[in-house]
């Protein structure tokens, strides 16, 4: 009875088997598979990239223009059968794709698609330049995954503050848009207050486009305090980051990717992984 027992549970074990091997080779770059398949995806992302580029000039695409199609959609399959492979090696498919790099690996495949219906689109495909983030990992910088996840963790610490500071802001431009208005009106310029808001974010930005600009000698003062007070908009985001990366450089974080959710950012000695509980 005992050995009729133990082989049904490995016959039940056995389905799974592949999954952490496909998890390891895809999403890990300890092995010499992991690194070798990181190291061919990224060269394949610059190369699709590096297709679309090349085809939105007129000359290269009246003379290569079929090649550089048969490329894209090479590599969009290419993608695609990657993307759904990492779906597979997760025990929580969910998780990857609503996280940052499932997202940007879905856009970076949907634009082709897209492009039977809205030719156009296709260029988007650009976007695939953002998965040679994980270049990091691939190269063992590790270093340099660990700045990127303290200015993460600083960013989302902070998140609060600049919501508080971007919604101030987006006050202070109305009022200012308004005001300009009636005290410059149209026949400066200021068309309307959408108009003269824009003119308010230009000025606080101390972008100065120059387009349209204040005539009268209240609106000339008015255009001053906005620009002396946009010096001082700019150091407020700034300060606040930095408080929260003092804080987050004190934390060490690892680079492995949980099995269960492809999450990362645990701590070094971690055993379980802190979003789901799955162990690492």
């Amino acid at each position: 009875m005992s050995r009729f027992v133990r082989k049904k549970s490995t016959e039940l074990k056995t389905p799974d088997g592949w999954r952490p091997l496909l998890h390891e080779i895809i999403f890990e770059a300890d092995t010499p598979a992991g690194k070798w398949f990181d190291v061919l995806l990224i060269w394949s992302i610059l190369l699709s990239v590096a297709a679309v580029l090349l085809d939105s000039v007129a000359s290269i695409r009246a003379e290569h223009g079929g090649l550089l199609y048969g490329i894209e959609w090479f590599f969009t399959i290419l993608f695609t059968v990657e993307y759904l492979l990492r779906l597979m090696s997760i025990g929580r498919p969910l998780k990857y794709a609503i996280s940052f790099y499932g997202i940007v690996d879905l856009l970076s495949i949907v634009p082709t698609y897209l492009s039977l219906l809205f030719p156009a689109s296709k260029y988007l495909i650009v976007i695939r330049i953002l998965r040679i983030l994980r270049v990091f990992r691939v190269l063992k910088l590790v270093q340099y995954v660990r700045e990127a996840n303290v200015l993460m963790r600083a960013l989302r610490a902070s998140r609060r503050k600049i919501f508080v500071f971007l919604y101030t802001v987006l006050t202070l431009v109305i009022v200012f848009g308004a005001l300009i208005y009636l005290i410059e009106g149209e026949a400066n310029g200021f068309t309307s207050i959408p108009r003269s808001i824009y003119w308010a974010i230009v000025t606080m930005t101390t972008v100065g486009y120059g387009d349209i600009s204040p005539q009268t000698g209240i609106g000339q003062m008015v255009a001053s305090v906005i620009m002396i007070l946009g010096y001082g908009i700019i150091a407020v985001p700034t300060g606040i980051v930095t408080v929260e990366l003092s804080q987050a450089l004190g934390q060490e974080v690892s680079t492995q990717a949980c099995p269960e959710c492809s999450a990362e950012g645990h701590d070094p000695d971690a055993v379980h992984c802190k979003y789901c509980g799955a162990k690492l």
